[in-house]
């Protein structure tokens, strides 16, 4: 994935300024489903049928709670092409899905899923589809999805609870073994 944002910049480079905003603003719309696609693929590959559900009910709040607030907001793009600029539903998919990896798996995979959905962000601010207000919210609503509803993954961990009595001391012991 990391090399595939450096590859995309070094293009973005070469294209004369009038077509860059475009490339941008088409790139962003199919970028932002990588960090997505990839924490389906990942919980499919580890048999994370946990994860998977949490995946799911994460970003699809965040989503759902992204469009409403398009809906109800009706704030005027940027470019002036329609009344549904904040949030930014496609950098709450992004993060929504690099906050999982992230969240779910650690910091090498989140981090360069990280990186690509910031370029999301970027790419909608410079193609004038979102102001930065609008791409902040919807980073807010995709990492907040993800760590109401994601704990970490812990293959092999198990964990064990049970109250006990020692000596008229009512208490409640765990242990966790990985």
């Amino acid at each position: 994935m990391k090399h595939s944002v450096i590859i995309l910049l070094m293009i973005s480079i070469m294209f004369p300024m009038h077509s860059r905003a475009q490339f941008v603003e088409k790139s962003t719309d199919v970028l932002c489903l990588v960090p997505t696609a990839t924490a389906v693929v990942l919980t499919l590959v580890k048999k994370d049928e946990k994860g998977l559900k949490q995946f799911a009910l994460s970003t699809l709040s965040s989503v759902a709670l992204s469009y409403g607030l398009e809906a109800a907001v009706r704030k005027e793009r940027p470019d002036g092409q329609g009344m549904h600029s904040m949030p930014s539903t496609h950098t709450t998919i992004a993060f929504s899905g690099a906050s999982f990896l992230q969240r779910r798996y650690g910091w090498k995979w989140g981090a360069p899923a990280y990186a690509l959905a910031t370029y999301v962000a970027w790419g909608r601010v410079h193609s004038k589809r979102h102001d930065v207000w609008d791409v902040l919210v919807g980073t807010a609503i995709g990492v907040g999805g993800t760590y109401v509803f994601t704990r970490p993954f812990m293959k092999g961990a198990d964990v064990s609870i049970s109250p006990s009595v020692i000596d008229d001391a009512k208490c409640v012991s765990v242990a966790i073994s990985f």
